[in-house]
């Protein structure tokens, strides 16, 4: 009996090896937790065509908004560990993870890190008539102002959510908090005036900026953003630990295999290295950026922390 469940065992791990080495043998599904037209929708669609052709394997791009990004990440954690389903989630995961305290999934134990995938910036957008071009500027009118601005977020336990109350926290600036189902709305409210201020990622406002129909109080990384370079960062303006943005990451079920996600990194690294998807990628405000899966760990690991720390510091509250 020992002899035979011994063949068995070597049977499925010769099965298991040609399977991964093999891999992609079949379409493989892309989970993207949000809506269509956001940052990580375009990066998967922009890397899940290229990578059809490369691995001549259907990329399904499968959107599972709801929940902060929740629904569609647990979808990914319950799938098996083939490579097969994959998810592309952003900073949300670990924001919403410090607001909730505790999620259905453990990010850090219930999913593969693979790569980090892009960045984008994200701007506090004032509207015109408040007159606020700068940091400065927001501290005055916020005292002249002390019970009467309100900022829009794209969403409550959002990172453009936690930038704000790091400003808040780090100036003395006093604002109330709305939270939108998505940046668009918020952004179409700050620029026709119903609310003061509102932040978001950094893309969404540039055309506004550009042509004075809103202005940039600041830019929540440590360097300017391209498609806005004479607006200034928060940490030129003096908020010294101010360098945060959108991140966006492939992952996948938890122990995936090694040589699966090896074979991943190499293949979506040429994809970001082709230089019309670096273009279309700059147009919808995100940086490529080549990371690997420890480099999303400790992203991951970090940023759970920091932001954990926020919501007890800032008392934020989920809605």
């Amino acid at each position: 009996m020992k002899k035979i469940l011994s063949i068995i065992g070597g049977l499925l791990l010769t099965f298991n090896a040609h399977a991964q080495s093999n891999y992609p043998n079949k379409p493989i599904k892309l989970i993207v937790p949000y809506a269509t037209g956001g940052g990580s929708d375009i990066l998967a669609r922009q890397i899940g065509v290229r990578l059809q052709t490369i691995w001549g394997q259907a990329i399904v791009v499968d959107n599972r908004p709801g929940a902060s990004g929740n629904i569609g990440s647990e979808a990914v954690v319950r799938s098996p560990n083939d490579g097969y389903t994959l998810l592309l989630q952003n900073s949300t995961m670990v924001t919403s993870a410090a607001l909730a305290g505790k999620l259905n999934y453990d990010p850090e134990k219930d999913l593969t890190p693979i790569m980090l995938l892009g960045l984008t910036p994200m701007s506090l957008a004032a509207a015109e008539k408040t007159k606020i071009k700068n940091l400065k500027d927001l501290i005055e009118y916020s005292k002249k102002n002390p019970t009467g601005i309100n900022y829009g977020s794209c969403g409550v336990g959002t990172p453009q959510h936690f930038m704000v109350e790091i400003i808040k926290e780090q100036t003395g600036v006093k604002a109330s908090h709305i939270g939108y189902k998505g940046c668009a709305p918020a952004v179409t409210d700050v620029v026709g005036g119903q609310i003061e201020l509102a932040i978001v990622s950094a893309n969404l406002v540039s055309q506004y900026v550009k042509i004075g129909r809103l202005n940039s109080v600041g830019v929540t990384t440590a360097h300017r953003y391209a498609l806005m370079p004479e607006n200034p960062t928060f940490k030129e303006q003096g908020i010294k630990d101010m360098d945060f943005a959108v991140w966006y990451a492939l992952m996948g079920p938890a122990n995936l295999p090694a040589e699966i996600v090896t074979k991943i990194q190499n293949e979506v690294n040429k994809v970001l290295d082709e230089p019309e998807v670096k273009q279309n990628l700059s147009n919808a405000g995100v940086e490529s950026y080549r990371g690997s899966g420890s480099d999303l760990a400790k992203l991951i690991r970090n940023d759970l922390v920091s932001y954990a720390k926020l919501v007890k510091s800032a008392n934020i509250k989920a809605d």
